[in-house]
């Protein structure tokens, strides 16, 4: 079954034709990511994005402090272009760039036939304890990563060797922790009314107290129009 997925990886890859394996570094020390992204090409928007955040720095640490190695998904300048284009990118914080890039890394090498037999949720250099995680799928020939907003497809093998791996993807992966829709703030609660404000006087609306002041003052002269009439009727009779 691994002969046969491997076969179809490999063809599927060959078939697609744009990722070309980039020859191994001969040099001394860590592999430089950035080099090996330029000599591929059409991965201009990704370097960019690193040497902005300088994780071409932490790559080389990662590879110096563990022998565990990396694994880089390389988003293509296609990838990029339609969140270029809505203006994500320019929308981060430089904190939150720096998750970007780290979120396309996985702190170990993971070759192509482990890809079958690797354990899901994959940590990410951007991810502590259960945040900033991928997961990877296959079915037949072919190898799907999603974040749980971007499913993406790894689409070519640009370099590998026994301590790094670096695969193209057709997709910018977006992670949910800066990229899910926030929760709505609850409504804030009304006013309380405060307590035994007219608890001297009457509850009269403030409003209407014109108008209770008017009905006072009218049973007064009611009361004194009714006083003058009894009065001169008893004179009438004198």
């Amino acid at each position: 079954m691994n002969c046969v997925f491997l076969f179809g990886f490999f063809f599927f890859f060959i078939a697609q034709g744009p990722a070309a394996m980039v020859p191994v570094q001969t040099s001394k020390g860590p592999l430089n990511v950035l080099k090996v992204l330029q000599k591929a090409g059409h991965f201009s928007n990704f370097i960019r994005l690193i040497k902005t955040t300088q994780e071409d720095i932490q790559f080389a640490s990662q590879l110096n402090a563990s022998d565990d190695g990396i694994t880089v998904f390389a988003p293509t300048d296609g990838a990029f272009s339609a969140i270029i284009k809505a203006g994500v990118l320019n929308s981060l914080s430089d904190q939150e760039k720096i998750q970007l890039v780290q979120f396309h890394v996985i702190p170990r090498q993971i070759s192509t036939p482990q890809f079958q037999t690797v354990s899901n949720p994959l940590k990410t250099l951007a991810g502590s304890g259960k945040r900033f995680q991928l997961n990877v799928t296959t079915s037949d020939s072919m190898v799907n990563v999603t974040s749980g907003l971007t499913n993406a497809t790894v689409s070519g093998i640009v370099y590998a060797d026994d301590k790094v791996a670096i695969y193209q993807v057709d997709k910018v992966l977006l992670p949910m922790e800066i990229f899910a829709p926030k929760a709505l703030a609850p409504a804030p609660a009304p006013p309380k009314s405060l307590k035994g404000e007219g608890a001297d006087g009457p509850a009269v609306p403030k409003d209407a107290s014109g108008a209770a002041l008017g009905c006072v003052v009218g049973w007064k002269n009611v009361v004194m129009v009714g006083a003058a009439t009894v009065a001169a009727v008893a004179l009438a009779f004198l």
